[in-house]
């Protein structure tokens, strides 16, 4: 059960990220338009995280600090909305050094998918970086409903 406090939290940063996408003139549902070979299912990524072998992604949180601190994918680092400025930097920031074939998931979980605005913005800033094994995490509903509630590993705070 979520609690009010949680939901309202929720709310604000809903409106937060739909506010700053209709103020930088993005519509809402922009990941709507990502390309399927561009995601990763939850299931499947649990699946890769969870393996002995193979190579670990490197995971980019792109949405909310609040969101991010509640909680988040463990070994994730936060990027911040990358519908600012700031966010957009940090992201360049991030991946700057790494190797273009770095494998890369993306996610934010702030709202209903074909409402995020800021996976389809990650998801082009880093493949006109010239990066090729980039994934974003499709997330249906929200990070809480489709990753927490579904009791997939998450840390908490920083």
């Amino acid at each position: 059960m979520i609690s009010k406090r949680t939901r309202r939290i929720a709310l604000a940063v809903l409106i937060s990220a739909l506010s700053a996408a209709i103020f930088l003139g993005q519509a809402p549902g922009q990941a709507t338009s990502i390309p399927s070979s561009h995601l990763i299912n939850p299931e499947d990524l649990v699946k890769i995280l969870q393996a002995t072998q193979g190579e670990k992604p490197l995971m980019l949180q792109v949405g909310s600090y609040v969101l991010y601190a509640q909680a988040h994918i463990p070994a994730s680092e936060y990027v911040g909305p990358v519908t600012s400025e700031a966010g957009m930097q940090q992201l360049h920031r991030q991946v700057d050094s790494l190797p273009k074939k770095k494998f890369i998931v993306l996610y934010c979980g702030c709202c209903p998918w074909n409402h995020c605005p800021n996976v389809k913005p990650a998801d082009d800033a880093l493949r006109a970086m010239g990066f090729t094994n980039v994934k974003v995490l499709y997330i249906a509903n929200n990070f809480g409903a489709d990753w927490v509630e579904k009791g997939y590993p998450v840390a908490k705070g920083q």
